[in-house]
């Protein structure tokens, strides 16, 4: 039967810049590889299921669009009666979809109930052919994030080459001063040829390219295995210690008689291997007699796939949907999905197709493509879901998260965090980041007339100290010359918590008497919320880099009691700072930096208005925190701005906040501290300050020292419910952990720990979840002493 809709003008090519939605369901995670497979819109390129859940329908039915492209994929039977071939030469030849899977595709009308539409009809070849040769949007995606801003240098653009030879073929054969033949660096000056460092995956290097730049100071070279003939490959500039590139590689390379357009890519490039390694990274998968740990399937056990530098992703998504409140919120597996037309774009419906990827288990069982035998000891493990859509919507506009580089997975929860505030809730359902916020109280008492002041804040964490004591090393003469690796005193939460929430002295004029002698300042807990988010900071700078430590930090698995960390509130007897003292004799409450730290700073050769910028920033304590926050804050386009907290002969007063600006901000998932902060640092301009905040996520804000409050909180002022709950006792358990593995945050591995129960298991236990391998937890104990994030729930 014909279908009348096969010449309609709406009917397109998908350009380059369209996403096609061709591998899995844009609301569920329903794919290709299923039965049913999965149709493809041939007007907007949407994916929906056909299985019992009919998202394609459902699509078809709210956009009217009729004809779609139903691809089913399937994994090819590869039966070898003979040995593959021998490989005469080193090659890179990818595996192509074709060479792994049989793809079935025909084109279906909705409207005209022709199941097999002729797909040599009409316009329908041309574009059907479109739909198949389109990067499909994850991987679209991908190469878009993967684009590194990679620039020339100085030693590239102003290269001087010696005078010109041809290097015969069977000199570029090997490395001048050994006999390796693989990883090897043409040096663009002088022609010689050098292996590189020893690099992961097992290839081989002795340095001698490095070796080279020492005796002769040639800084730039380029890896010959990594040429193609469009130009592209890796060159290293050893002068910058950086990954260049070369505008005039193709003449660079004809000096030495090498054609560029006949060269052929033979090894990976470093951006591959960087992936490679980072996709290795592997946590304890065996028990200690090395049997492989047996892999968990079923409802709340799917894994998530690792998407190039993803697994800080995937790690925080997995202890968010173990979360009650997000499981109530997002997994709502008998309702609909909602109404949109593009749910790929769409935050909320992509929320709930990971809540119910994650928690229906109806994608958690063993990969089939993977068969091992009886006598093999490997056990097959889930494929895993792709998030890339999520992913994407995540990062869209921010300026790391939209990259396939690795981040820190606890910045990753914050800026969540902001998203799902900032999305609209039905009224039927809550914010589930509620579950996360609680009011911390800060105190601040005058040395000099005991006068106070109480300010209460909103957050939805806490980022705890943790104290760093290097254990003594006994140094043997024996030892290698390699540095020993350090060790350290472990630690209790209990003494990180103390020192967090232990009084600190800050110096400031007291806007009552004058006083110049300081305030001591302490924050507690006002109320506690339901889960409480804790990251551990174990880091210390070492050469101005941030460095993380391995410091232990003992955490029991039995609840522990928080009520002594709550803030008691206004005493009888406490005299209150006066409300008038912004417009005091004199003006303001007027800020002295700390004379010593200030001093200890310029000696550091920072200019003299970043040093008093920082001190305010950092509470006036101490030179290293103001470091740390000069080093986080030096792209800040206002760093060298005066700072201007207001002064006696001005009328208005720079430190006041808009309070409507605040309500802004506030409805926005912006916590006090920070709406406060960044409205100052951008004149009041909500706009600006919003994008200061996002760009500024380890900033938690201020407290705003220097601006009465006569101890009632906002939340207070402004008649709204405080977030959080009072009441005692406030007992709080662990239930999951962020581990990473890794010198730095932006390099390693992530994992998630979470203590839930197992199917014929009496008591909970705890589950390890890398990536798309779920398992029962064997190291557990050992992990949490190392964990990066902590997630408490009330008990």
């Amino acid at each position: 039967m014909a279908c009348k809709h096969v010449d309609s003008r709406e009917l397109r090519v998908p350009i380059p810049a369209q996403s096609v939605y061709r591998e899995d369901c844009t609301q569920c995670f329903d794919s290709i590889d299923d039965p049913d497979g999965l149709n493809v819109c041939l007007y907007c390129f949407n994916g929906g299921c056909c299985a019992e859940r009919d998202h394609a329908k459902l699509h078809h039915q709210s956009t009217k669009h009729p004809l779609a492209l139903n691809i089913k994929r399937s994994r090819k039977k590869i039966k070898r009666d003979e040995p593959p071939q021998k490989i005469s030469k080193l090659a890179i030849a990818a595996e192509t979809e074709a060479d792994r899977y049989d793809t079935d595709t025909q084109v279906r009308c909705y409207e005209c109930g022709v199941e097999d539409v002729d797909k040599q009809s009409g316009k329908l070849p041309t574009v059907v052919e479109g739909i198949l040769k389109a990067n499909t949007f994850a991987t679209q995606a991908e190469v878009q994030a993967w684009e590194q801003e990679i620039t020339p240098c100085e030693h590239t653009l102003c290269l001087e080459q010696e005078q010109g030879r041809q290097i015969a073929s069977q000199d570029l054969g090997h490395c001048s001063m050994c006999d390796l033949k693989e990883n090897l660096w043409l040096c663009l000056q002088c022609g010689n040829l050098g292996c590189g460092r020893q690099q992961f995956g097992g290839i081989g290097g002795n340095s001698h390219g490095l070796k080279h730049t020492e005796l002769t100071s040639h800084a730039v070279a380029v890896k010959l295995g990594s040429l193609t003939a469009d130009g592209a490959a890796d060159i290293y500039c050893y002068a910058c210690n950086e990954e260049r590139t070369d505008p005039e590689l193709a003449a660079h390379l004809a000096h030495w008689g090498i054609n560029i357009s006949e060269r052929e890519k033979t090894e990976k490039s470093l951006t591959e291997m960087q992936i490679e390694q980072n996709l290795k990274w592997e946590f304890s998968m065996t028990t200690e007699d090395g049997k492989e740990l047996k892999p968990l399937f079923g409802e709340g056990f799917t894994g998530l796939k690792n998407l190039g530098n993803s697994c800080y992703l995937a790690s925080v998504l997995q202890c968010l949907f173990s979360i009650p409140a997000f499981a109530d919120r997002y997994f709502h597996p008998e309702d609909p999905p909602p109404s949109t037309p593009f749910p790929a774009e769409d935050l909320e419906t992509q929320l709930r197709k990971v809540a119910d990827g994650l928690i229906s288990g109806r994608y958690s069982y063993p990969d089939t493509d993977v068969i091992a035998s009886e006598d093999s000891p490997y056990i097959p493990h889930q494929k895993g879901l792709a998030p890339a859509m999520l992913k994407h919507l995540i990062g869209r506009g921010h300026e790391e998260f939209s990259t396939m580089r690795q981040q820190d997975a606890f910045e990753l929860l914050l800026h969540l965090l902001k998203l799902i505030t900032r999305s609209s809730h039905p009224a039927a359902v809550q914010d589930p980041v509620k579950a996360f916020r609680f009011v911390m109280e800060q105190r601040l008492q005058c040395f000099s007339c005991n006068r106070v002041r109480y300010r209460s804040d909103e957050q939805d964490n806490i980022s705890i100290p943790v104290p760093v004591r290097r254990k003594l090393r006994v140094i043997n003469s024996d030892e290698s010359d390699e540095k020993p690796k350090d060790e350290f005193e472990p630690v209790t939460l209990k003494e990180c918590l103390d020192i967090f929430t232990g009084a600190e002295e800050v110096e400031l004029t007291c806007p009552a008497c004058n006083s110049k002698a300081g305030f001591t300042k302490r924050s507690l807990f006002k109320t506690f919320p339901d889960v409480l988010a804790v990251n551990a900071r174990r880091f210390e700078l070492v050469n101005w880099v941030p460095t993380k430590l391995d410091v232990p930090v003992i955490v029991d698995d039995e609840p522990f009691n928080l009520d002594g960390y709550k803030s008691s509130g206004k005493q009888d007897g406490e005299e209150l700072l006066p409300e008038e003292a912004n417009t005091a004799a004199g003006g303001t409450c007027r800020f002295t930096p700390n004379e010593v730290a200030l001093e200890q700073l310029e000696a550091m050769g920072f200019p003299r208005v970043r040093c008093e910028k920082a001190l305010h920033a950092t509470g006036n304590t101490d030179a290293d925190t103001a470091m740390n926050w000069l080093f986080s804050h030096m792209e800040d386009p206002d760093i060298d701005t005066p700072l201007n907290l207001g002064g006696s002969g001005s009328g208005t007063t720079s430190t006041s906040v808009n309070p409507e600006s605040m309500e802004i901000m506030a409805a926005m998932g912006i916590s006090a501290p920070q709406a406060r902060k960044a409205l100052k640092e951008t004149g009041g301009d909500v706009e600006r300050a919003v994008d200061w905040v996002f760009s500024h996520p380890n900033d938690q804000g201020e407290f705003e020292d220097d601006a009465p409050d006569n101890g009632n909180a906002r939340n207070e002022e402004a008649g709204k419910t405080m977030a959080g709950s009072a009441e005692l006792p406030a007992k709080f358990r662990l239930r999951s952990i962020v581990c990473h593995k890794g010198a730095s945050i932006h390099a390693g591995h992530y994992v998630a720990f979470i203590r839930k129960p197992i199917p014929q298991e009496v008591k909970e236990a705890w589950v390890l979840y890398n990536d798309e391998k779920v398992v029962k937890a064997v190291d557990v104990e050992e992990m949490k002493k190392f964990a990066y994030v902590y997630f408490f729930h009330r008990a």
